[in-house]
């Protein structure tokens, strides 16, 4: 179990197989909740880092659901779980994270967020949209968590270029890998490009969610609100990066597709949203102007380059080693693809 304990936080000397899912999953929830009489399970599938079992009393789900997340196979070579949880228990404080309930030997059980995870169609809803915005603006501006911080992201992507693999014994995907992925080398000197063009843009540091896809978003109608799941890959982090990796997953996961980046007009309405919020949050009282927003816009659209880089290697580290059944290899190739395809654009955009 990490070396990390988070107060009011169970830790359960429990270990959950993926061979026996749900009777591991339901060995942990009769130690978590003992006064559940006839538990059910249910296995969300959306996930392509770990696998992810909901637990509820029957007739009870709109009630409580604690869900269970056992991690991914080898997914501990890159990211750091003992900080997963002590961002948990800070963020769930403020009401910008689920609780905490329980940390087991390679898996956390935390509360359940109701509402509908959002698709290509609803994230560009524009009362969705201004709340996402605000959403990020809060946790940008979080409390309790310390205010100067070292960005992890260039020091995250050389773990994950340290990680990438050189070869596959499966031959399938080695021939694949070898006629499509360009060598660790060339990897690294594209990586060292984009650093050199980011850092010089001395964009702001705040804390980031960074994997604002769509399935981590929820919409909750009722309340008229959305909140982000899963923090394991959040940190201290370029303010445009979180922006930009969100735009980034408007393309989508299983199906994805590329011509649905948000286009230029797009983009400046909702860095204009976000601006606003940040302001309001901040005790700014400056108007937000055009110029602003299009500064934005170029920061935004530069990290851009980075979130598809910084996915596209996290895929064929994945590739190697996750046993969920996803092509990650192809979701890295991309990823990869997507990348060199903006990257002479989107470089050569020029802080206005």
């Amino acid at each position: 179990m990490g070396d990390v304990e988070v107060p009011d936080v169970k830790q359960l000397d429990i270990t959950i197989h993926e061979s026996a899912l749900v009777e591991g999953t339901l060995g942990l929830i009769k130690q978590l909740r003992p006064q559940w009489q006839d538990v059910q399970t249910k296995i969300f599938t959306e996930g392509i880092t770990n696998k992810l079992v909901g637990c509820y009393e029957r007739g009870k789900f709109e009630e409580e659901v604690v869900l269970v997340r056992i991690y991914g196979l080898k997914t501990e070579l890159f990211i750091d779980r003992d900080v997963e949880k002590e961002n948990i228990a800070a963020l769930s404080k403020q009401g910008l994270s689920a609780p905490l309930f329980a940390v087991f030997n390679n898996g956390i059980a935390y509360g359940f967020v109701y509402g509908s995870t959002l698709d290509e169609k609803t994230v560009r809803d524009p009362t969705i949209q201004r709340l996402i915005a605000k959403e990020m603006c809060r946790l940008h501006t979080s409390k309790n968590l310390e205010e100067k911080h070292e960005p992890g992201l260039y020091s995250k992507m050389t773990n994950f270029l340290e990680l990438c693999p050189d070869s596959f014994n499966d031959p399938d995907l080695q021939k694949r890998f070898v006629a499509e992925v360009k060598s660790k080398s060339e990897l690294l000197e594209e990586f060292e490009l984009l650093k050199s063009h980011t850092e010089k843009l001395n964009c702001p540091v705040v804390f980031s969610h960074n994997d604002l896809l769509l399935k981590n978003i929820i919409y909750n109608k009722k309340t008229e609100s959305v909140s982000f799941i899963d923090l394991e890959y959040a940190m201290f982090n370029y303010q445009p990066f979180d922006i930009a990796d969100h735009f980034c997953e408007y393309a989508g996961v299983d199906t994805v597709d590329y011509s649905l980046y948000p286009e230029h007009e797009y983009q400046l309405s909702w860095l204009r949203n976000y601006l606003e919020s940040w302001n309001e949050m901040t005790n700014c009282k400056e108007t937000v102007t055009d110029l602003a927003v299009e500064r934005l816009y170029v920061q935004v659209n530069k990290f851009a380059l980075l979130a598809h880089f910084f996915w596209g290697i996290w895929a064929l580290i994945q590739a190697k080693n996750s046993t969920v059944d996803f092509d990650f290899l192809g979701y890295g190739i991309e990823r990869l693809n997507e990348y060199f395809a903006r990257k002479n654009d989107f470089l050569a955009l020029e802080m206005p």
